[in-house]
């Protein structure tokens, strides 16, 4: 996503410029990592362990369950009085937001019952959801 945006993104439509912006450009990349490192592959664990294993681990689906709702945990933090996970004021919609809401979107195939209790990631993520391009981009691959 970096390499697209670096090379084909040159109004900085969907990200900041790393030289006129670098704190907004700083915050992508973390909120980008922490869906890279943190949700990702917790909820895939969690996906794994309480779709596909061969062998029932009660352990490694509560561990897996347990760290996917951490992750919503901060989530719901950050996003507190904001739109969107990075950039100033209530945010912009960028790179971070789409690789994360990537993940969350499949949270009941995780095994999370329903985000209500995280009510601001909800939020979120119908507004994501709600975004003309990504109702398009879901759609590709349908017909």
């Amino acid at each position: 996503m970096l390499y697209l945006a670096h090379n084909y993104d040159k109004d900085f439509h969907l990200w900041y410029d790393p030289v006129k912006n670098p704190n907004e450009y700083s915050e992508i990349l973390q909120w980008t990592f922490f869906a890279h490192g943190g949700v990702g592959p917790m909820q895939g664990q969690s996906n794994h362990f309480n779709r596909f294993a061969k062998e029932d681990i009660p352990y490694a689906k509560k561990r897996y369950l347990d760290e996917t709702k951490r992750l919503y945990g901060v989530l719901e933090i950050r996003l507190k009085d904001r739109d969107w996970l990075a950039g100033p004021g209530r945010g912009k919609y960028t790179l971070a937001d789409i690789k994360t809401f990537c993940w969350v979107r499949g949270y009941n195939f995780a095994g999370v019952e329903s985000l209500d209790e995280w009510p601001n990631v909800k939020a979120w993520l119908e507004r994501a959801l709600n975004r003309e391009a990504v109702k398009k981009g879901l759609e590709v691959g349908k017909a």
